[in-house]
């Protein structure tokens, strides 16, 4: 594993992430294998993931397992890759993988936004671990981080394969592009980023250079504002940093400003009671600037569900310190529900 250019830039800059509350993004485990892998989804696209598993597993036996779904414009190796390693600690087959246009997964233009094709990624990965002779296919879950969590729900509510759905710092992709946080977006802010968008597939139609947006910035300025200090401490330095072989730092988390506008016809909440009566749980932290979207997915939901609320966290707290994150809840809730066993 290398470090891409963000976190060396940010590092030459003099500016010093916070590794606080014990930030381990990149958490290795003696207790745990890895092994990366590749499956296709239904469009015959490769899917690249990392398959986490106990070093003490009985293979002879069918275990529960679960996937694991990355930052939206992030790769499995941030966050993901923490939990799914934590999640294979306490005794769970786990699966990160990276979705499709991101990080080692097929899929061009990179960097494309397709909320259907990312929660086909998702059943996908289902299909991989239900074939695996130790995993037991009755009993596999499913955790989605950030971005993810929006997808993941996409996915379940069409894939009843999915147990157990788990939510960590959840972001509503359409609502955060349609509305705004806080719903502090106009609609005429939104029909002029629709328009620019429709305005950019004409320059590369004709063979112009593809346009990003969004994403992390690349430096902190005296302007620059709390929530993008908060992904910049963890995008740009050695806390979380990471480019995978081939792609390049200055693309990392931003997506194609022309395809970023199909999350406007995103509505991941819609008919989210009907994953019932699967249980579902949402985790996010008590200053998370998204806290909005894990409250109002667990309003719509339907029983059982169950929020959780990390007292002194916010949004990307949740990516990586573990002295924060509730691995403990996370465990309990997945050990309840996928093996019917109560765990502290």
């Amino acid at each position: 594993m290398s470090l891409g250019a963000p976190g060396a830039s940010a590092a030459a800059s003099g500016y010093t992430p916070d590794l606080s509350n014990g930030a381990n993004n990149f958490y290795r485990s003696e207790q745990v294998n890895r092994q990366r892998v590749t499956f296709k989804n239904q469009y015959g696209m490769k899917v690249a993931g990392n398959l986490f598993t106990p070093k003490n597993l009985d293979r002879k036996v069918k275990n529960a397992a679960m996937v694991v779904g990355h930052p939206m414009g992030a790769v499995k190796e941030q966050s993901a890759d923490l939990y799914a390693t934590k999640m294979a600690e306490r005794g769970f087959v786990a699966l990160s993988l990276d979705l499709s246009f991101w990080g080692g997964s097929e899929g061009h233009p990179r960097n494309a936004v397709l909320p259907d094709v990312y929660a086909e990624d998702f059943s996908a990965a289902i299909d991989f671990l239900g074939t695996r002779p130790f995993v037991d296919a009755e009993r596999i879950g499913a955790i989605g981080i950030c971005g993810s969590g929006s997808f993941v729900i996409s996915a379940a509510k069409i894939d009843p394969r999915m147990k157990a759905i788990a939510t960590v710092s959840m972001y509503d992709m359409g609502a955060a592009n349609r509305n705004g946080l806080r719903k502090g977006q106009t609609l005429e802010q939104r029909k002029k980023a629709i328009a620019e968008a429709a305005r950019q597939r004409y320059v590369e139609f004709t063979g112009g250079a593809a346009k990003y947006t969004s994403g992390t910035v690349h430096e902190i300025t005296a302007d620059s504002n709390a929530i993008e200090r908060e992904f910049y401490d963890f995008y740009r330095t050695r806390r979380g940093g990471f480019t995978p072989p081939g792609a390049s730092p200055k693309l990392t988390t931003h997506p194609t400003l022309t395809s970023n506008v199909k999350f406007m016809n995103f509505y991941p909440f819609a008919d989210i009671e009907t994953i019932s009566p699967r249980p579902m749980l949402f985790i996010t932290g008590d200053t998370a600037h998204s806290r909005e979207f894990s409250e109002d997915a667990y309003r719509l939901a339907a029983e059982p569900k169950e929020l959780h609320i990390v007292p002194g966290a916010g949004h990307v707290d949740l990516y990586d310190r573990v002295n924060l994150i509730p691995f403990h809840k996370l465990g309990a809730f997945f050990a309840q529900h996928l093996t019917g066993k109560l765990a502290g």
